[in-house]
């Protein structure tokens, strides 16, 4: 198999899309799981702190942070749009496993958040997020096309990805 080309990452903030939510969910090593009330009210009842909404301020800080962080690790970042209650980035990144881009977008951008806006705040990010292997141009300009502009229009034409996504704000 030939190597991804690319790495087409969601990173949902904390608590806003809990495991059993009425949207679907992924379960890690078991994909995409239907809603399950209770286990939706188990994962909010366990919940450390509130869930995290991103400010428009705090949006654009996450963004400027993860440019920064793709010039800083040599890393070619195609597409980035981050959401009230979501990170999403299209990244080329040589000899760079996604976990590790993941682990590094996520640290970083909380760093910056927690320096300009809630020094307090533990949780920013859920524990992981989605990883799409990309391993061809068309898939590649797809990603891109659904970070730049469908993900906006979800209401109003057919959805780019298998499963639903959050709820837009």
């Amino acid at each position: 198999m030939n190597d991804p080309i690319a790495y087409f990452l969601t990173i949902t903030t904390y608590g806003t899309w809990l495991p059993g939510d009425e949207r679907g969910w992924t379960e890690y090593h078991r994909g995409w799981q239907l809603p399950d009330v209770d286990k939706e009210i188990q994962a909010a009842q366990s919940m450390t702190s509130n869930p995290c909404v991103l400010t428009q301020k705090q949006r654009i800080a996450v963004e400027e942070q993860v440019m920064e962080t793709c010039v800083h690790r040599h890393w070619a970042l195609h597409a980035l749009a981050c959401r009230t209650n979501h990170l999403h980035v299209v990244i080329s990144a040589e000899n760079t496993s996604p976990r590790k881009i993941r682990s590094d977008l996520k640290a970083w951008c909380t760093r910056k958040l927690r320096q300009e806006f809630d020094s307090h705040r533990s949780e920013w990010w859920t524990e992981r997020g989605s990883v799409r292997w990309i391993f061809d141009d068309d898939s590649l300009d797809r990603a891109i096309y659904y970070v730049n502009e469908a993900q906006d229009r979800k209401h109003l034409d057919f959805s780019t990805t298998r499963h639903p996504s959050p709820k837009r704000k």
